[in-house]
């Protein structure tokens, strides 16, 4: 499977997590691809830079410049949203009126500890909103591929970058799997469509736990 398919597949898989009525904020990376499998689903995206109702991408022939995310993607409004200024919608985050935060990852560790923003010897933009928002968020879904561009293992026993938090995951989907954090425990819900229980095994270095039904 390619890049681009692997990243799909997580992207739907991690809007089924999702609904209706939620106030989600969407970080940069993988989670940038789940909006087209919200519509009509009654969720409601809420960017850093001020924008709660954010729609799906624009055609190309319909950007409007002054019309982006918190990532300076281009993005378009639903009807009905609401403009504020980023004071406000970062007062929004850290009130805990975001319901769930989907960040994407470069480790997870398997008591939850995220690690989202800074790789050692390389440089980085900044760890942006994520601070505040796996701190006010209800709810923190990662949503990453299962390796690395080397391929190690993004779900690790303990995160070697520098943290975003420490257990502040709730949920990782990968094209692999998904799992939950449970009582400072990783735990597999389920493999993905076709994956097998000794694949996701083999390229996870986190230790987990597998619910009976599944072993």
């Amino acid at each position: 499977m390619s890049a681009p398919d692997i990243k799909t597949l997580v992207a739907r898989r991690t809007a089924v997590e999702l609904s209706a009525g939620q106030v989600v904020n969407l970080g940069i990376g993988i989670p940038t691809l789940v909006p087209p499998f919200l519509e009509g689903r009654g969720i409601h995206l809420h960017t850093e830079n001020g924008l709660l109702g954010v729609g799906p991408p624009p055609e190309p022939d319909a950007v409007d410049p002054d019309l982006i995310d918190a990532g300076k993607r281009p993005i378009t409004a639903v009807a009905g949203a609401s403009f504020f200024s980023s004071a406000d919608a970062f007062a929004m985050i850290r009130g805990g009126h975001v319901d769930v935060a989907v960040l994407g990852a470069l480790q997870v560790s398997e008591r939850g500890d995220l690690a989202s923003w800074a790789v050692p010897g390389r440089d980085v933009l900044g760890v942006g909103g994520a601070l505040d928002l796996v701190a006010g968020a209800k709810r923190v879904i990662v949503a990453t591929t299962h390796r690395d561009s080397a391929g190690n293992s993004k779900l690790v026993g303990e995160c070697s970058y520098p943290l975003t938090a420490r257990a502040a995951v709730h949920v990782v989907v990968t094209e692999l799997a998904v799992f939950d954090v449970v009582d400072g425990a990783l735990v597999l819900r389920e493999p993905q469509p076709g994956v097998t229980l000794a694949e996701v095994t083999a390229a996870t270095d986190a230790r987990f736990s597998v619910p009976q039904a599944i072993a």
